[in-house]
């Protein structure tokens, strides 16, 4: 149901509030299903891992932390802004840290982003999917994860559920060959669907802007 209201996110008994591209509106509550997938049992895993690393750290080490979150914004469901607390930020570099294959790190780095892709074509069957970006090829000791939605109705505009699915090699020429990858998550693209993508460079823990696409299966 569509209203008009101050901005509001969340659910209160059995109604949630949320908003999208035509303003706010407010529907029945989904319960959340959980259906406990290996996928969801590693993200489980390491956020426990990244709690008691936490709890490990020093003081000074949680305060630079805090100083890293600082300068790092965000912006939430609703368009606003907000930066991170000292855990959050620890949270998204290690997340980021051990998705790319390396170590977790105890004092908090340099804020060092990189910069967002600037093109990307996609090849989309049911036999090849890859994706051609530029520049090519990323920069030392960047890495690129390659995020997917579901399969969806070619008529679909929008899309809010990208999971990763796959991790480059640093410094790798394009294109990303994600068809292995995307069939083992999602099935093998059908003929008529489409497919959303978002692309991320990496570097040190740090993420870029997300580079959208899409394309309907060939």
């Amino acid at each position: 149901m569509k209203i008009l209201d101050v901005p509001q996110s969340g659910s209160v008994g059995g109604v949630t509030s949320s908003r999208n591209r035509f303003g706010q509106y407010r529907r029945t509550r989904a319960v959340p299903v959980n259906p406990n997938s290996t996928f969801q049992a590693t993200v489980r895993a390491r956020m426990s891992a990244n709690s008691a690393a936490w709890r490990a750290l020093t003081d000074a080490q949680r305060a630079g932390w805090n100083d890293l979150g600082v300068s790092r914004s965000r912006t939430d469901s609703l368009g606003q802004t907000y930066t991170l607390d000292g855990f959050q930020a620890f949270c998204s570099v290690n997340n980021n840290l051990a998705a790319m294959g390396s170590a977790t790190v105890s004092a908090a780095p340099v804020l060092s982003t990189p910069s967002t892709l600037l093109t990307s074509t996609p090849t989309l069957s049911s036999v090849a999917f890859s994706i051609a970006y530029t520049p090519t090829p990323l920069p030392a000791g960047t890495k690129v994860f390659t995020f997917c939605s579901p399969q969806r109705s070619a008529g679909r505009n929008f899309e809010g559920d990208y999971r990763l699915i796959q991790v480059s090699a640093a410094a790798a020429a394009s294109p990303i060959n994600a068809l292995a990858a995307y069939t083992a998550r999602f099935g093998v693209p059908v003929t008529g669907n489409k497919i959303f993508y978002s692309l991320v460079s990496v570097f040190n823990g740090f993420e870029s802007g997300p580079l959208l696409g899409s394309a309907v299966v060939a």
